[in-house]
């Protein structure tokens, strides 16, 4: 597919790093900001997509009018939603009743059939295995049909060794990478450049006060694209130097202070990383320098994230940095 496939594609990655002065500006640490919502779709999931979809295609396992099947409530189903149209693919998106109305409106523009699961799993009240229970039944049903399957397929990870590769290219060395974690492939990706390469950069993954990816007690979650209900194959701990758990309100404080100070509209999982380094940095070294991921834009979480009368609703008022 390489040798024509659209142009596109050709936008995937090389994302510009920044430095993040005004979020942080005492000076105590060099932050710089991996810009990966701008992505073609607005986020770090196209990398992953691009490149299950490359290689699914390169083995002859798919090719123009296939169908593609698979289980994501929010960016990953954007970028196959894409993908599949610019190569003349259906994609048939499994979804549940936390996918947001805006997501599925995008996914329906790009001609994605959307396939709704209504009910959690009964063995544990999640929705993520109902899902994937779906998406085996349409891949057995559907001649010919293929899951990508983002929460197995190494090419998830593989794709994020190119997003290291790059950060570190356009920053110099960092003593520091935060990332958000839902499926793991972005810290596995990079936690696998990293030691390939035989760096000292200590990574730490972002999850959600709520998720069990890396143990803990299963609680609410009212954003998609950080944590995970159930454990996530790729999570690997001994990889990381820590794991901070933030909460909903301090994604939300994240996102408006990122917003305010340097005018990044971003999204939830953003507004994790920026509030996870915020924490960390009264023990951090001084003068260390810093990368996080800025996984996705915010423009989808305007009824949300960046509604008052929601975050109101919410947390009974607007919780700020």
């Amino acid at each position: 597919m390489a040798a024509n496939e659209p142009g596109i594609f050709h936008a995937v990655g090389r994302t510009p790093a920044v430095p993040l002065d005004r979020l942080f500006p005492s000076g105590k640490l060099h932050v710089y900001g991996k810009l990966e919502w701008m992505n073609p779709s607005g986020s770090a999931k196209d990398r992953p997509a691009a490149g299950m979809i490359r290689d699914a295609w390169k083995r002859g396992l798919i090719g123009p009018g296939s169908v593609i099947v698979e289980s994501s409530s929010g960016n990953l189903a954007i970028s196959l939603a894409w993908i599949c149209a610019a190569l003349g693919m259906t994609f048939i998106c499994v979804v549940d009743p936390k996918t947001s109305q805006q997501n599925i409106r995008i996914l329906e523009a790009y001609g994605a059939r959307i396939e709704p699961v209504t009910a959690p799993d009964p063995a544990t009240g999640e929705f993520l295995p109902a899902r994937l229970a779906r998406v085996k039944q349409l891949t057995e049903s559907i001649e010919g049909a293929y899951w990508p399957n983002q929460y197995g397929n190494d090419h998830n990870y593989l794709a994020h060794k190119e997003t290291m590769r790059e950060l570190l290219e356009q920053t110099g060395p960092l003593d520091y990478l935060f990332a958000g974690v839902s499926t793991c492939g972005t810290i596995k990706g990079c936690a696998e450049w990293v030691r390939g390469q035989g760096l000292a950069t200590r990574l730490v993954a972002v999850d959600a006060e709520g998720s069990v990816i890396f143990g803990g007690v299963k609680g609410k979650r009212r954003f998609p694209g950080l944590g995970a209900g159930i454990a996530m194959p790729f999570a690997q701990a001994e990889l990381l130097e820590r794991v901070e758990h933030i909460s909903d309100e301090e994604m939300v404080a994240g996102c408006r202070l990122l917003l305010r100070t340097e005018g990044v509209m971003a999204g939830p999982s953003t507004g994790g990383v920026v509030a996870a380094v915020r924490r960390l940095e009264p023990i951090l070294p001084a003068h260390a320098a810093v990368g996080i991921i800025m996984h996705d834009r915010g423009d989808r979480y305007l009824d949300t994230v960046y509604s008052d009368v929601w975050v109101k609703e919410q947390f009974g008022g607007i919780p700020l940095y």
